[in-house]
């Protein structure tokens, strides 16, 4: 499939309705535990999504697309939420995610980006030059990893629970 913005609106505009579905009302062992030693559990992981649609995907977007010659990305802080997210509950999160995610996804619309913007770009603190199309569709693929991962932190609280079935259950090999 080739990259389109309204494709991947398709994606972006569902994830935060998704989590709020997946996981509102869990209680807190579904929540809290991770995989392992040096893991991150579910609140962890929508700490860190909320962190990027604060500092991230639209900040590097409004970066490629300004007239400005300065067009390298701050780094991005993947550990962030461990400080960010002290103190709120998981429903708080996933609110605020909503929010931010709606408001980013409205202004991407407001920019009525061209076909030619997207091969403008930007430099990366650690990739060097990439595109506004790679930075896109990369928010998408962000997306759904992290939507795996949470099926897969989920999916390993029974691991020892399956038995057999383990053998069919590939999320749990991963």
């Amino acid at each position: 499939m080739e990259f389109s913005i309204e494709k991947s609106v398709e994606i972006l505009e569902r994830t935060p309705k998704t989590l709020e579905v997946l996981l509102n009302g869990l209680s807190d062992d579904w929540i809290y535990n991770n995989e392992g030693e040096d893991t991150w559990n579910v609140f962890d992981v929508i700490g860190h999504l909320v962190h990027g649609e604060k500092t991230d995907w639209m900040e590097r977007t409004l970066i490629i697309l300004s007239s400005d010659g300065n067009k390298t990305f701050a780094p991005f802080d993947r550990f962030a939420q461990f400080k960010d997210s002290k103190g709120k509950s998981l429903q708080q999160l996933l609110e605020e995610f909503q929010e931010l995610r709606t408001s980013n996804l409205q202004i991407l619309k407001d920019l009525q980006i061209s076909d030619s913007d997207m091969k403008k770009t930007g430099i990366h603190p650690n990739f060097g030059q990439v595109t506004l199309e790679q930075l896109l569709s990369t928010w998408v693929v962000h997306d759904l990893n992290h939507l795996s991962q949470i099926s897969r932190v989920l999916a390993k609280q029974y691991k020892d629970s399956v038995g057999s079935w383990e053998a069919y259950l590939r999320i749990l090999k991963s």
